[in-house]
Formats: structure tokens, C-alpha cells, sequence
């Protein structure tokens, strides 16, 4: 089943050449099934590759999904042309009085700053509260999943001596949580940040689960015990040569910066970098949406309560 997205957008073009199967309004409103409706807060200054990141792997899916995008009011982007936001983005303002069966809320490269010195921060805030009320399950990246976890939780981020770059491998904690049915034992996912959570700090919170961590990159995957919040700290979403051109622009730019772990070939820059983390990309987002969005979310969104007050699908299996 295809996504539904703006007529128009840039990324429906490269999608349709890698295969994945794009709807565009016209052609779904004529369709008699009602569409996940995702909302993506984009918080990355490169806004146009991250949507289509994200709309690479949750197009390959058998579910239809509609999206609307969400930058923050309180802060102009600089690297997104004006007409884009324009034209395909919304302001809090502007859907706050929606509900949504899903959100995804991105990384932003402020890491480093205090969370209150952030430009958005309150604005932040006002969107993360308002997701538990008309959200049924948000999925927080990287820096958004800190937010979150520091909003929700009181938990913090901690400075690293060097920056955590590369690909890492992972396991699973909690094997039959359904959010990584279909993973190997050991899988690999790109991190690229500054700052991490700890396990001792998350272990207080009785709310929180660990389901997934790397002996290397520390803390991958957070849920709440309501199923309703996923934390994960890594960027499963980026393209093979993401760490490349971060890489490629921090020794243009002559800042101190090592070769990504485990990325390129014998950790050789000129050589073609090493796609190990592509297929469990795919399962971590197809199985949210199917097991966390679809399968718990009301057909009526306007029956959507409180993520405090609705445990989703209980048992084991989720």
C-alpha cells in the first residue's frame, strides 16, 4: 500500500524511482479506506532530505498513510527554501486541533545547548504535551527523543568526550516486544551526536522500558509502559552517504572529527561506505506503524484519549 503525500513535493519523484509506492491526493481521496493520518514535527535544518528519509521507509508498508508537516513557529529554518515551508508545512497554530494516529518528532543538531536555551524550546513543550493528548503513538529521534525524555521525565543528557559517528551494532533487551519482530541478534544503526541518556537515569523512571542498547553506542530504544512513546537515539532513517557528508563537511571546516566507526570499508575515506543498517531501518518503522499505530489507534480519531489513561494493546506481544 502506498503513502499519501503533498502533490508536488520534492521527494515523490526520487521515491517513485527507488520503487516505493507514493499516493498522491488526487488519486487517494477517490479511495474508500480511511489512511493513518502521521504528523512530522522536522526539526533537522535540511528538511527536504529528512522528509524523504522518513518517507522512504514508512512507504514500505501495505498500510496507506497521509502526512502533514510540522515546523516550529518559534524558529526560522535557514538551510529549507521558504517556498517549501510555504507550500508543504504547517505551523502548532495551524493543527493543534487535529489528532493524529501517529507523529514522529526529529533530531536537531542543538544537542550541546541546554534544553531551556534552545530558540523552541517552550514552543517544544507545547507540541510534546498536546501529542498526549491527540497522538495515539509518537515515535522521538535522536535529539527529540532527549527532549522528550527530559520533558516527560525529568531524565538528562550527558556530554560525551568525543562524538559518538558511526554504525554500531545493537541487541534486543526485550525480544517479544513486537517492535523488533523480524530483527537479527545483532543489528546495526548510524548514531551521530554529542550528548547520551543513561541506563541508571531511565532505570528510576518505572514508567520506561530498555529494549535495546549497544555495548559501543549505549541506550537505542526507550518505550513507555503505556506503548504510547518510542525514544530512539540513533538515526536508523539516514542514507548510505549521510555520515559521509557530515564527515566530509567537519574536516572542510577543520573541526576535530574522527572516521565514522564501522562505515567505511578498512576505515578508508576514499573508499565507497558500507550499508549494514538499510534492512532493520525497514522493520523498526514498518513495525511501528503496523504494531503501535495501526493496530491500537481508534478508527475515529476524535475518541482518542489521554496517552496517561490508555494503555494501547496490552500483553506481551506489543
Amino acid at each position: 500500500m502506498p503513502i499519501k503525500i503533498p502533490n508536488n513535493l520534492p521527494a515523490v519523484n526520487i521515491l517513485e524511482k527507488e520503487n516505493i509506492f507514493a499516493m498522491d491526493e488526487k488519486r487517494a481521496y477517490s479511495q474508500d479506506i480511511r489512511p493513518l493520518r502521521i504528523l512530522l514535527l522536522n526539526l533537522m535544518p535540511t528538511k527536504i532530505v529528512t522528509e524523504t528519509q522518513l518517507l522512504r521507509l514508512l512507504g514500505n508498508s501495505p498500510l496507506q498513510v497521509e502526512f502533514d508537516f510540522l515546523y516550529t513557529a518559534t524558529y526560522e529554518p535557514k538551510h529549507t527554501p521558504q517556498e517549501h515551508l510555504v507550500k508543504f508545512y504547517e505551523t502548532f497554530a495551524e493543527v493543534k486541533n487535529r489528532k493524529y494516529d501517529g507523529m514522529i518528532i526529529t533530531g536537531a543538531p542543538v544537542e550541546q545547548i541546554p534544553f531551556e536555551e534552545v530558540v523552541y524550546w517552550n514552543e517544544l513543550c507545547e507540541i510534546m504535551d498536546w501529542s498526549r493528548r491527540n497522538v495515539y503513538s509518537t515515535f522521538h529521534i535522536c535529539w527529540g527523543a532527549q527532549a522528550a525524555l527530559y520533558h516527560h521525565y525529568g531524565i538528562p543528557k550527558y556530554d560525551l568526550p568525543q562524538k559518538m559517528f558511526g554504525i554500531f551494532p545493537h541487541t534486543v533487551n526485550i525480544k517479544e516486544k513486537m517492535l523488533f519482530r523480524g530483527f537479527d541478534d545483532v543489528f546495526y544503526v548510524p548514531h551521530s551526536r554529542h550528548t547520551e541518556v543513561r541506563r541508571e537515569d531511565i532505570e528510576k523512571v518505572p514508567q520506561l522500558s530498555i529494549l535495546s542498547e549497544s555495548e559501543e553506542s549505549g541506550i537505542y530504544a526507550v518505550i513507555d509502559k503505556k506503548y504510547r512513546h518510542l525514544f530512539i537515539t540513533g538515526h536508523s532513517e539516514y542514507d548510505p552517504l549521510t555520515l559521509k557528508a557530515e564527515y566530509d563537511r567537519d574536516i572542510a571546516q577543520g573541526l576535530p572529527i574522527n572516521v565514522p566507526c564501522n562505515y567505511y570499508p578498512n576505515n578508508d575515506p576514499l573508499q565507497q561506505p558500507l550499508v549494514r543498517w538499510r534492512s532493520a531501518a525497514n522493520l523498526l518503522f514498518a513495525n511501528w506503524l503496523n504494531y503501535y499505530v495501526y493496530q491500537g489507534t481508534p478508527f475515529d480519531l476524535d475518541k482518542l484519549t489521554d496517552a496517561e489513561d490508555l494503555c494501547g494493546l496490552d500483553g506481551d506481544g506489543i
